[in-house]
């Protein structure tokens, strides 16, 4: 296959969330105290809801930054490109890009909506959480539906609010849900618990996918306390190791045999060792009580599960050991491991240098992603108008030059000070 060829569905990009979002989708009751971007004394834009503070830190939108001024620092809009921000600058820059579909994860809310599972006043939580999901599902997807696929978070504080919150979502057509890998670092029950059997029943009858990015499962890795902060993102792995197992070998999986997985940023390389690991496990442990209903652990895994990569280089040799069915391609935009603007070459090559063939490599950039959400990509355009070649013909204008911060923030002050 031609790189001009190629679908591109990227299950795992980012974004970040423009400060009037909530100014359509509020009710006028509650609007004076919906979230809202405050400037502060430092010059940093912060999200304030219930007085907590949440901000938008550097490695969250580096794309076109020079590599040497990434970092934990906060940023502000001004900083970043409008794509981050801006759906209609988004879009184009998917095309320039090469990809046609993109699912995007919260930023200030969090994955695992922290943000309002932490904010004292319940009641008011959900009026925003139910804000969030609307202005994400009508206006940023909204904007161009065939494109964009929405992705919910929910009320985790209440098992039956968080169900509601799903049928809610799903009935406006949306058919993933963010959630915690680890919510038991957050005080909830585990996986384990059947405290969630009424959200993952609403799951199975919706045909909504249980999204899993990591995030705050790095609070499960101890580290040495002087380990330098390259080792969150180098161990991202072994978050998703530790969601699967809670999934794999708790009752989730039996009681809920419908039940869909998707596990966002963590890799696959760690997918054949772990399921070898686990069949060897069963076979040889005589006094494990498990019971995987004559199947091996393995098998299980495959039937409700999708992981996704941005680059494996190593890993995709083994895409059909770890099952070429349950292997999906990320871009990650604008996060600092993200491949912009040259996606289509980095992903065309590992594929190449793994041997894949055509019908492989349509499974892995977009086959998969369309089955398991239940998205048709070529259901309102057709193929050849959503490969890559077709995006990339009508986005030559698109600028991809390498802007330093502050010039970013003078374009941005510049065009502002003109409207």
């Amino acid at each position: 296959m031609q790189i001009d060829d190629m679908v591109l569905f990227s299950v795992d990009d980012h974004v970040i969330e423009p400060p009037d979002m909530f100014d359509r989708h509020v009710p006028a009751r509650w609007a004076a105290d919906a979230p809202r971007v405050v400037l502060g004394d430092d010059g940093i834009e912060r999200w304030v809801f219930q007085g907590v503070e949440a901000g938008s830190m550097g490695l969250n939108a580096v794309v076109t930054w020079p590599k040497d001024e990434w970092g934990w620092d906060p940023t502000t809009f001004a900083e970043m490109r409008p794509g981050c921000y801006d759906v209609h600058e988004r879009l184009r820059d998917m095309d320039r890009n090469g990809v046609f579909v993109s699912m995007n994860y919260p930023t200030f809310a969090g994955f695992s909506a922290r943000t309002f599972l932490e904010a004292p006043d319940k009641d008011l939580a959900l009026v925003m959480l139910q804000a969030y999901n609307d202005w994400h599902v009508d206006e940023w997807c909204g904007a161009a539906p065939e494109r964009l696929l929405p992705i919910a978070i929910g009320p985790l504080w209440d098992p039956e609010l968080l169900a509601a919150e799903v049928r809610r979502t799903a009935a406006k057509g949306c058919r993933a849900m963010s959630m915690p890998e680890l919510p038991y670092l957050q005080g909830l029950p585990s996986f384990h618990d059947r405290h969630w059997d009424p959200f993952f029943t609403a799951l199975c009858d919706e045909g909504v996918v249980l999204c899993l990015h990591i995030g705050i499962g790095y609070e499960a890795l101890i580290l040495a306390p002087d380990a330098p902060r390259d080792h969150l993102p180098i161990l991202a792995t072994q978050v998703s190791v530790l969601a699967a197992n809670d999934l794999l070998w708790g009752p989730a999986y039996r009681r809920f045999p419908d039940l869909r997985v998707a596990y966002a940023e963590g890799g696959i390389g760690w997918i054949p060792f772990y399921l070898d690991r686990c069949d060897r496990h069963i076979t040889n442990q005589l006094w494990s009580d498990q019971d995987f209903g004559g199947k091996l652990p393995s098998e299980v895994f495959r039937e409700h599960s999708l992981a996704c990569f941005v680059t494996d280089p190593t890993s995709l040799k083994l895409a059909h050991d770890i099952g070429i069915r349950n292997i999906a391609w990320e871009c990650d935009f604008p996060h600092s491991d993200c491949l912009w603007p040259d996606a289509p070459e980095r992903l065309h090559a590992e594929a190449t240098a793994a041997r894949l063939d055509d019908d492989a490599l349509d499974l892995i950039s977009w086959g998969n992603a369309a089955r398991f959400f239940h998205h048709d990509p070529f259901a309102t355009v057709p193929r050849d108008q959503a490969n890559v070649g077709a995006l990339r013909a009508r986005s030559r204008d698109v600028d991809t030059a390498v802007v330093p911060r502050d010039e970013r923030r003078r374009r941005y002050e510049a065009e502002h000070a003109a409207i």
